[in-house]
C-alpha cells in the first residue's frame, strides 16, 4: 500500500509564497500519511505560456538550484518523495519544462524533460521550453517505480507505453490545463491510459484564474485533480474545479499484477507491426 498525494493551486503573486504554500502542502500531506507527492506544472511561478514574455525566463533555475535544493531538504526531513515540476535552465538561453524526482532521504534521483512542446492560443511553449531529450526514464524509488509525463504529453499514447514497458507502476502527469478543446479529454485520457498499461496514474492540475498576472488574458485552469487504478477506475473523488486542494490518495499496487494477469496487453501486444507509428 502506498499512499500518493497531489496538490492544485493558483499562482499567488510571488515566487517566495507559492514555495511556502508547496512547503506547507508537503508538510499536511506527510501529517496525513503520505509517502509521495506531485505538484502541478511548473509549481512555484505563474503559467507564463499565456503570453510570450523574456521576462519569464527568469523563473528557470538548474536542477541543483535553490527550489530542488530547499525541498529535497525537506523530502528528507518529511520522509516523502517528491515530483517537483519546475523551469529548468541549463545555461543561459537553454530552458526545458522539467519534473525533478527526489527520494524520501533528499537525494534527486533524476529528471524527466517534456517532451511534447505545444504552440497554441495561450499555451506558447515553444517560446520557453526546447523540447525534452531525457527519453521516458522510469525511476526506482522507496515507494515504487515512478514514470512521469507532462501536461501536453498525456495527448500523445506512445510516451505511456514506453513507461508501462520500463515498469512504471505510478505515472505522474502534472498539469496546467484550461477549459476547452481538452474538457472532454481530460476525463478520458488519464483513466485510458492508466488501463491500457496497467499502472497507477495521479495528475495534479492547476486551479483558478491567475488574473493577479494575467488580467483580462487569464485563463480558468480546472483543477480537478485525481488519481486512477489500473482499472481506469477513480481513486475517491476529483479535486475541487474551484479553489487548491490536497488530495491524499492510498492505492495497492498489488492491484497491477491482478490487473495484467485479467488483461494480457503486454503479451498480445504487436510491436513488429507498429512501424508506421514512428515513422517521420
Amino acid at each position: 500500500m502506498v499512499t500518493v498525494a497531489i496538490t492544485q493551486t493558483t499562482w499567488t503573486g510571488d515566487k517566495e509564497s507559492m514555495l511556502d504554500k508547496h512547503e506547507n502542502f508537503a508538510r499536511d500531506a506527510a501529517a496525513q500519511g503520505a509517502d509521495v507527492i506531485c505538484f502541478q506544472e511548473l509549481f512555484y511561478g505563474p503559467y507564463f505560456g499565456i503570453t510570450e514574455e523574456k521576462k519569464y525566463y527568469s523563473f528557470a533555475e538548474p536542477v541543483d538550484g535553490p527550489v530542488v535544493t530547499r525541498f529535497a531538504a525537506l523530502a528528507a526531513e518529511l520522509h516523502l518523495v517528491m515530483i517537483l515540476p519546475i523551469y529548468e535552465e541549463e545555461m543561459p538561453g537553454v530552458y526545458y519544462n522539467t519534473a525533478v524526482v527526489v527520494e524520501a532521504d533528499g537525494r534527486v534521483l533524476g529528471k524527466y524533460r517534456k517532451h511534447h512542446i505545444p504552440q497554441l492560443e495561450s499555451f506558447y511553449e515553444k517560446f520557453y521550453f526546447r523540447p525534452g531529450n531525457t527519453g521516458w526514464p522510469v525511476f526506482d524509488t522507496s515507494v515504487g517505480k515512478i514514470g512521469v509525463t507532462i501536461c501536453y504529453d498525456r495527448h500523445f499514447p506512445e510516451g505511456w507505453r514506453v513507461l508501462g514497458l520500463g515498469g512504471a507502476e505510478i505515472v505522474f502527469n502534472p498539469n496546467a490545463s484550461k477549459p476547452g478543446l481538452s474538457n472532454r479529454l481530460w476525463e478520458l485520457e488519464q483513466p485510458a491510459a492508466a488501463a491500457a498499461n496497467g499502472y497507477f496514474v495521479a495528475v495534479p492540475n492547476r486551479v483558478g484564474k491567475e488574473d493577479n498576472e494575467y488580467g483580462d488574458k487569464a485563463v480558468d485552469f480546472y483543477g480537478t485533480s485525481y488519481v486512477v487504478d489500473p482499472q481506469g477506475n477513480f481513486v475517491g473523488e476529483k479535486g475541487s474545479g474551484t479553489h487548491e486542494e490536497l488530495l491524499v490518495r492510498e492505492i495497492d499496487l498489488g492491484l497491477i499484477r491482478q490487473v495484467r494477469d485479467d488483461w494480457q496487453f503486454y503479451r498480445d501486444r504487436r510491436p513488429d507491426v507498429y512501424g508506421p507509428i514512428v515513422a517521420p
